[in-house]
């Protein structure tokens, strides 16, 4: 179909946009090898596949915005068929051969790039329309959230580039099939193209076929000038983020990356370890991360979002020189602002959502433990904090002894776990030790317990703080130290299995202690109550038959996985469940996490733990039930605040447990 001038053209501007394209995609490898450590490699083939499978089956994309997700599958099952309707298109135009009305396999192979083509062509319209036309409020971004000026026009740019270059090239190829159909006769391989083709066969041969070599050149001369827009192009994701997928998350997800510079975290995007960087390239710029924070979600600055964008587009700026070794700015002059890192409460709900594997808030970690080791840290309360973690193991500035004060009133005494050997060594907790609150919840648990006749002890003033949000804050030598505190007092004890209070410790005794060659058996006191009534050691005599919700904390569901022993708790003591549209590891946060509690509140529309109770209200029931100390504060002060007062009442899952065995009243919701 070619002619000679033509054959050559087309070879010379392959050969130039092939090699434009390579240099750039050399400086985008050379960008994400700066960072910091190695990239995984451990059991590649069998994460590789399971990356496939991701993407093939969207199933990461399709926990939100399913019609969407959708509309995108049809889209990347187009582009990734056109692969080869590509080469064979190529062939055919240096070759002459034609596959139109040839049957036999060419058949199926048009039918299936047919009826790809209009799907792709009808998705492609749908995004642009959705972007340019209804410009929904998941593309937008809160007051005060730092913005590259790049970002800000580079965004809907890209995308128009982008979607213009897929309907131009789809509807070029399509198009050009059907004028192929015009001119040689009707293909019923091509049903679709056979129509438009019908509209055009009364155009004259000569307009049909110069219309021939156009669409062939349209759809396979964008292709070629693209490529070297791909680099820099938001689509790069296309080879990015299957790798992304392939390296795969924390594992375990609870511990946090250690691999840092003699305890120090990073200031700039070369301090960053190389996955980290690599998540600028992977992200997708779909804000679906953004959609999940908690902290944006009240009208915080931080966008998780924005950070990976950011990052994005100073490279796409900078690449050239970033990738000869330049040293970038730091990352709080344009990535993130320093507001907005300490909005961060690390519940991780950007890393569960994420389609293609990013964890932003593992780049907010390790920037504020550069901060910490810089000792940049302006929040008093936060300072306040570390300063009482540091002298007396405890966030309430408390004497070590008083820790197991709140077991004196009760009618019996519990076993010190350092003095001699039970079954159950309890590690309960700051809040649920010194938090007059989380001091009644504890002494309703340690009802429980010695009700049911389990063996069980607690550390008394050996424990200290586990150290899980003192980590997240970025004080990295503090926790090493608690840790090791804790650690030696869990040595020298001797148990069988460790009860948790908070979620908290259960993630840091489950995971981050690994980091010092110690495991655990950890479980969470839902887990433990629930075996309990099920063995009959606690007999239910009074259930509860009341409507409650319940909340799923964060590191418990999210981090840890353990979703369905709380509602089987509930179910068994007579509860009925009626569920929060945010659930199990699709919570929402209390904010108090990542030292969040510990911190000034950030100006905002409303706290977290707000949002959370005006999402329960509206399901119309009247106990909002807990299994976190930090969860019992944060929500029953949100009652309060939010003016529920007398219409909910919070209650931990352990005083409906003691209702419903009947070593405690039913208490009101007023």
């Amino acid at each position: 179909m070619l002619t000679p001038v033509e054959r050559v053209a087309f070879v010379l501007l392959a050969a130039a946009c092939v090699g434009w394209a390579a240099v750039g995609f050399l400086q985008v490898f050379r960008a994400i090898a700066r960072g910091r450590g190695s990239l995984s490699t451990d059991r590649v083939l069998a994460r590789a596949a399971s990356a496939l499978v991701a993407v093939l089956s969207h199933r990461t994309l399709l926990k939100t915005r399913r019609p969407w997700a959708v509309a995108h599958a049809l889209i990347l099952f187009t582009f990734t068929y056109y692969f080869l309707v590509n080469v064979v298109d190529a062939l055919e135009g240096f070759s002459g051969f034609s596959t139109v009305g040839q049957g036999g396999v060419w058949g199926p192979f048009n039918l299936v790039a047919d009826v790809l083509s209009v799907l792709a062509l009808v998705g492609m319209t749908a995004f642009l329309v959705r972007r340019f036309v209804f410009r929904p409020r998941s593309f937008q971004f809160n007051p005060g959230v730092l913005l590259l000026p790049e970002v800000v026009r580079g965004i809907r740019r890209d995308s128009a580039v982008v979607g213009a270059f897929i309907l131009l090239h789809v509807g070029s190829r399509w198009t050009g099939q059907a004028i192929r159909i015009a001119r040689h006769g009707a293909d019923p391989w091509q049903p679709l193209a056979s129509l438009l083709g019908e509209l055009l066969r009364p155009l004259p041969e000569g307009v049909l076929a110069v219309g021939e070599h156009v669409t062939w050149w349209l759809a396979l001369g964008l292709i070629l000038l693209f490529l070297p827009y791909f680099p820099r192009s938001k689509h790069i994701h296309l080879v990015f983020a299957p790798v992304n997928l392939t390296l795969g998350l924390p594992d375990p997800p609870g511990r946090l990356d250690t691999n840092s510079r003699d305890g120090t975290g990073a200031a700039r995007l070369e301090d960053l370890p190389k996955r980290r960087i690599l998540d600028a390239y992977a992200c997708i710029m779909c804000n679906r991360c953004q959609d999940a924070c908690p902290a944006h979600g009240v009208g915080k600055s931080l966008s998780p979002a924005a950070l990976e964008i950011n990052k994005r587009y100073y490279l796409n700026r900078h690449l050239a020189s970033f990738s000869r070794g330049a040293e970038s700015p730091a990352l709080w002059e344009y990535a993130i602002s320093t507001e907005a890192l300490w909005a961060c409460t690390t519940c991780a709900a950007c890393v569960h959502i994420c389609p293609v594997g990013n964890a932003p808030m593992l780049d907010i970690v390790e920037m504020r433990r550069e901060l910490v080791g810089r000792g940049e840290v302006e929040d008093p309360n936060l300072q306040d904090a570390l300063v009482k973690l540091a002298k007396y193991g405890n966030s309430f500035g408390r004497p070590e002894r008083q820790r197991g004060q709140w077991t004196r009133s009760l009618p019996f005494p519990v076993k010190d776990a350092r003095k001699e050997p039970v079954d159950v060594l309890w590690f309960v907790g700051d809040f649920a030790s010194f938090d007059p609150r989380g001091q009644e919840r504890s002494q309703a648990l340690a009802r429980l317990l010695h009700h049911a006749g389990v063996d069980f002890g607690i550390l008394y003033e050996g424990e200290r703080n586990s150290g899980n949000d003192v980590r997240r804050v970025g004080e990295e030598g503090l926790f090493e130290v608690l840790a090791e505190h804790n650690i030696r007092a869990l040595d020298r004890a001797r148990f069988r299995v460790v009860l948790t209070t908070d979620p908290h410790s259960l993630n840091a005794l489950r995971n981050e202690y690994g980091s010092f060659g110690r495991s655990y058996p950890v479980v969470h006191y839902t887990e433990l109550l629930l075996q309990l009534v099920r063995e009959g050691k606690l007999q239910v005599r009074r259930p509860v038959g009341r409507k409650v919700t319940y909340h799923d904390p964060c590191y418990l569901a999210r981090y840890n996985r353990v979703t369905e022993p709380p509602r089987q708790l509930l179910a068994a003591v007579g509860a009925e469940l009626v569920e929060m549209p945010r659930n199990r590891e699709n919570t929402f946060c209390c904010g108090a996490g990542g030292g969040r509690i510990w911190m000034t509140e950030q100006p905002g529309k409303e706290r977290p733990s707000e949002n959370r109770i005006r999402e329960a209200a509206a399901l119309g029931v009247d106990t909002f039930v807990v299994a976190c100390p930090k969860d019992y504060a944060m929500y029953t002060d949100a009652v309060k605040s939010c003016g529920y007062e007398g219409r909910m009442v919070v209650r931990d899952i352990v005083e409906l447990v003691e209702q419903a065995v009947g070593l405690q009243a039913e208490v009101a919701v007023g």
